[in-house]
């Protein structure tokens, strides 16, 4: 798809997050930011199409005050925790008698490593290579010009659940949007919350969203592992709503403002005066209390995170550490807890806007450093990748393209 446009579309469980870019006069540029509250999703998946509709309708409304073109190539994020990773082999012999590898082997080659078996209803949205091989020599990141007769691929494919994935197309096309591809919530936030270096040093991405908590592991720059759990920052308000016995609005105000994943940090004399977010109400909680409740999700989640870590052998082993997204990653104290129950060094991610798009071309769109945007600006540096808008030295993978009628006459009955 030739498009002057990229939209990322973050549509999460809580709120709906957009950048949109435009390519022109020789260089990409941020047209719009934007946030926006969500509804109709539960856990990174579409419950209730008839709320999820006016939500995405109203940002779209906005965007094509820009152009109408602006909604017209928009890459979407896939948060739900029912996708799937597994890895796949592909082996072609080289097909020239010179046994030189060219692009038409590449492209055979990772074809036939696809060729995964899948349960019913379900749908394969990436193919990521991780090394190539050639006559049995590995950790080869391009084939193409060397000689061999036996070209192989190592890929990890990701599918996810068919009836979540048409969910989510139908919601931007009633929406009015067109889909120029999907892109795994990890994958997306750690394009654009990792730099080449800490993939190659060994790095864990965290995004804590407010239904799901999606992980990405790299090394040698090398993708090692993906998941997402269904537990996020909606979580930890819920617990505090149900400790405080407060409605779960107030418990979020009191979460942002009074929060913190550390609790030992905060002084035990500290008070919260509810009646200062909840009209009416006279008494007072600790803000160790309220802390101690926040650290103890956040322990849960960061133990969901190592139990993946020790599956693949990485427990307090990636010289790059931790890098945190999402709008929970802004809780103080949540880098200090991740070091102790990691046991890896550990910050927020903070994309240098500068080096991707250049001096001046984000403009004022400053609020893309926010590491609740990680997700937005991968998918558009993403989309970027694939359609060759610059050229970045990141593995290629695979995005699910298509149009949208063909893909349900296709695959549902």
């Amino acid at each position: 798809m030739s498009s002057r446009y990229i939209l990322g579309l973050d549509i999460g469980t809580s709120s709906i997050k957009t950048c949109l870019v435009e390519r022109g006069q020789g260089r990409v540029a941020v047209s719009k930011v934007s946030k926006e509250r969500s509804a109709g999703l539960r856990k990174g998946t579409v419950s209730d199409l008839g709320e999820a509709v006016p939500a995405v309708s109203r940002v779209f409304e906005d965007l094509k005050k820009i152009s109408r073109a602006a909604i017209r190539n928009i890459y979407v994020n896939v948060g739900t925790p029912q996708v799937k990773v597994q890895s796949s082999k592909g082996i072609v012999a080289v097909s020239r008698v010179d046994n030189e590898i060219y692009q038409d082997d590449i492209e055979r080659v990772v074809k036939a490593s696809q060729a995964v078996s899948l349960s019913p209803n379900r749908m394969v949205i990436h193919t990521i290579t991780r090394e190539f091989l050639v006559d049995g020599v590995g950790d080869i990141a391009s084939p193409l010009g060397l000689s061999g007769s036996r070209l192989e691929v190592v890929s990890m494919v990701v599918d996810s659940f068919t009836p979540h994935m048409k969910s989510l197309m139908r919601l931007v096309e009633m929406s009015g949007g067109e889909i120029g591809g999907l892109v795994f919530n990890p994958l997306a936030g750690a394009r654009a919350a990792l730099t080449k270096g800490q993939k190659e040093l060994g790095s864990v991405f965290i995004d804590i969203g407010a239904g799901t908590t999606s992980m990405a592991v790299y090394e040698e720059n090398k993708l090692l592992a993906l998941q997402i759990f269904p537990v996020g920052g909606a979580s930890i308000t819920n617990d505090i709503a149900v400790g405080l016995k407060i409605p779960v609005a107030v418990a979020e105000d009191i979460k942002l403002q009074c929060g913190h994943a550390l609790a030992r940090e905060v002084p035990s004399k500290e008070i919260i005066e509810l009646g200062k977010y909840l009209p009416g109400a006279k008494n007072t909680v600790s803000r160790r209390f309220v802390a101690e409740v926040i650290e103890s999700r956040l322990a849960e989640i960061l133990e969901f995170v190592n139990n993946e870590l020790k599956l693949i052998q990485k427990s307090g082993n990636l010289a790059g550490g931790v890098v945190f997204a999402g709008g929970t990653a802004k809780l103080p104290g949540l880098a200090e807890l991740a070091k102790q129950e990691l046991r890896l060094s550990s910050h927020i991610g903070s994309p240098d806007l500068a080096d991707i798009f250049g001096e001046g071309a984000a403009g004022e769109f400053q609020q893309l450093e926010d590491p609740e945007f990680a997700t937005a600006l991968g998918l558009v540096l993403g989309g970027g990748d694939q359609e060759g808008w610059w050229q970045t030295g990141e593995p290629r993978q695979s995005l699910m393209r298509f149009d949208l009628k063909k893909f349900i006459r296709n695959f549902l009955p």
